[in-house]
């Protein structure tokens, strides 16, 4: 029978997990491209990252998936250590939502959750609409779950042998801060261990005085996830991680004295219903432990310098701004992505410009950036490209579909840029390795033809970045005009041979030069054009 119950206990707790993240998942989908803007929104202001860092878990359901996060921003050098100790703090109030909501009694409705959820779930064809049922759907399993651990945890409150272990626990708050980290840092999720108590306290198994030292475990065993996230970043990502568990280990400390005050307070609020006591002793912990710490931002940051030593030194060969991290938040990954391909884009545009310097001014200088920036660019087509892959096996609706495969193109055009940007740096080594004489007026179509390109080049990265269609119009506008550049210049290069003012090695290098650069004008075009559609 003992082990019949922890069976049913284990599957009511699979099963609490699996709507959680099923809720999360539908709520951060159907939220969509918000989501992508919510985490754009923070600033200096570090109340505006407390709030930030409420709403993002709040919406995600998870204060651990939050937290990678951040080490992820802070490994990119996307947020600083401050506007980072405000987001953790933030998450700490959000993770609050789920105990709130499994503390109210609402079982009865579980049924009718998972049926309308699943319906619609399976027979909706809209996007939208389905992420509505997965919510549904994922609110009804959680609840289910939390049924089937209620009904497993009831016949441990008749067995003296738990009734022993709970009464020595009781008076070991020591004992019940390892107990509720090491539960959740096995399941990582405090939400879950949050329910489970809820659970518990409901059936009357366990009592307020040993559930508060298991909370205040929880928001320490739940930092074990971006411990572990933090392996192998930036320093500055290794000391975020630091924060997070130095702010929930500080805010245990100076709680645990004042525990009978909290269950006083608790129980003023909600006499009689343990559960939401539970849950208001959560909320209140993580808002207090935030209103507390929050003046000395400063000195966690001091305090996180001091355990990690030393500064990060910038490597330009490795991704800026997507990371492994937020693949578990498959919106914000996009959205880090299209940052990423902006980078990749004004790569070859510098790639571009070093060329044609390396050309006109024989500098090789020039050529040799040309040849590392094309060394990045090959990698930032391959990184990000598979990264794509794995975002894309994420749930998404269509519309995300066609926008991941219209940044493949624009990638892959990217790189065909940088590509023809090393042709023209290999053009300028042959000239200065044979010393071919370039006459003047080619030199001078060379240059007039380059500034186009640049402009279209540009132009078509502010297309991308602003989804602007008339720059589209600009960009077939100047391609066009290149094109019939090209052409003018080629019969200029043949009279220019025919009257003996050029020699036929000067003529091959010229008519490389302007294809190539009429070919990059094509593929900014391409650039433009796939940019509306993401």
């Amino acid at each position: 029978m003992f082990f019949q119950n922890v069976i049913y206990l284990f599957g009511g707790v699979g099963l609490f997990l699996f709507g959680m993240k099923l809720m999360g998942d539908g709520l951060e989908n159907y939220a969509g491209s918000r989501l992508k803007n919510i985490l754009e929104k923070l600033t200096s202001n570090k109340i505006m990252g407390i709030l930030v860092g409420a709403l993002v878990t709040g919406i995600i359901q998870s204060s651990g998936a939050t937290t990678v996060m951040v080490v992820g921003f802070v490994n990119a050098g996307l947020m600083n250590l401050y506007q980072a100790t405000s987001v953790i703090m933030g998450a700490n109030i959000g993770t609050t939502v789920t105990g709130l909501l499994v503390s109210f009694r609402i079982m009865e409705y579980t049924p009718i959750a998972i049926a309308i959820g699943g319906g619609i779930a399976l027979f909706s064809s809209k996007a939208k609409t389905k992420e509505l049922g997965n919510i549904l759907l994922g609110f009804g399993i959680l609840f289910l779950g939390m049924q089937i651990m209620g009904s497993s945890m009831k016949p441990l409150a008749e067995s003296d042998s738990f009734k022993n272990i709970i009464l020595f626990m009781s008076n070991n708050w020591f004992l019940g801060i390892i107990v509720g980290a090491v539960a959740t840092a096995a399941i990582q999720s405090s939400s879950a261990t949050t329910g489970l108590l809820i659970t518990l306290v409901n059936t009357g198994v366990v009592g307020m005085n040993l559930v508060l030292p298991i909370i205040f475990g929880c928001n320490i065993g739940t930092c074990v996830t971006a411990m572990l996230s933090s392996i192998n970043t930036s320093n500055a990502a290794k000391k975020s991680a630091i924060i997070h568990l130095l702010f929930n280990s500080l805010g245990t400390i100076i709680f645990l004295p004042l525990i009978p005050v909290l269950i006083n307070i608790v129980g003023y609020l909600s006499p009689g219903d343990y559960g939401r006591q539970v849950a208001y002793c959560h909320i209140i912990f993580n808002i207090s432990n935030t209103i507390i710490l929050y003046p000395f931002i400063g000195s966690l940051v001091s305090l996180s310098n001091k355990i990690v030593k030393g500064e990060d030194e910038e490597d330009i060969m490795t991704l800026k701004y997507i990371d492994k991290r937020f693949l578990g938040t498959p919106q914000i990954g996009l959205s880090q992505s299209y940052k990423e391909v902006l980078r990749m884009a004004n790569i070859a545009k510098d790639s571009l410009s070093f060329s044609i310097d390396s050309f006109l001014n024989r500098d090789d200088k020039m050529i040799k950036k040309v040849y590392e920036l094309e060394k990045l660019i090959n990698m930032l087509d391959k990184e990000i490209t598979d990264y794509l892959v794995r975002v894309s096996s994420k749930t998404f609706n269509d519309d995300d579909h066609e926008k991941i495969t219209n940044l493949f193109h624009i990638i892959n055009d990217l790189e065909r840029i940088g590509d023809h940007a090393e042709n023209i740096a290999d053009l300028s080594m042959e000239v200065c390795g044979k010393n071919i004489n370039i006459s003047k007026p080619a030199l001078e179509q060379v240059k007039h033809m380059f500034d186009e390109a640049i402009k279209v080049l540009i132009d078509a990265i502010e297309c991308f970045e602003t989804v602007d269609e008339n720059k589209l119009h600009t960009v077939l506008s100047t391609e066009a005009y290149i094109d019939r550049l090209e052409r003018e210049y080629r019969e200029s290069n043949i009279k220019r041979l025919n009257n003996g003012e050029c020699t036929a090695d000067e003529s091959t290098i010229f008519l490389d030069i302007i294809s190539n650069i009429e070919r990059v004008s094509d593929h900014c075009t391409n650039v433009a054009e796939h940019a509306l559609n993401v």
